[in-house]
């Protein structure tokens, strides 16, 4: 019974620890995302109006650029 016992009793230790990787590799991503974001926004900011205007933004339009995950600012063409 003591051997059942101990099994089990590591068998937990390791989902918890598996858990603790997951929660902590997903943590790690949503940070690196959050800083590549921070990074663009500045990148952003740093611009004149003329380099907004030639890749197809505005000063008012950076947070949403920024901050969504579908658009590139690389990818940004001027309508006219």
């Amino acid at each position: 019974m003591s051997a059942t016992y101990s099994e089990i009793r590591s068998r937990q230790t390791a989902g918890s620890t598996l858990s603790f990787l997951t929660l902590f590799k997903k943590y790690r991503g949503a940070f690196k995302e959050w800083r590549r974001r921070q990074r663009l926004r500045t990148a952003l900011c740093n611009l004149s109006d003329r380099e907004l205007m030639d890749i197809g933004t505005t000063r008012g339009e950076i947070d949403y650029v920024a901050s969504s995950r579908g658009i590139d600012p690389r990818g940004i063409r001027s309508a006219g």
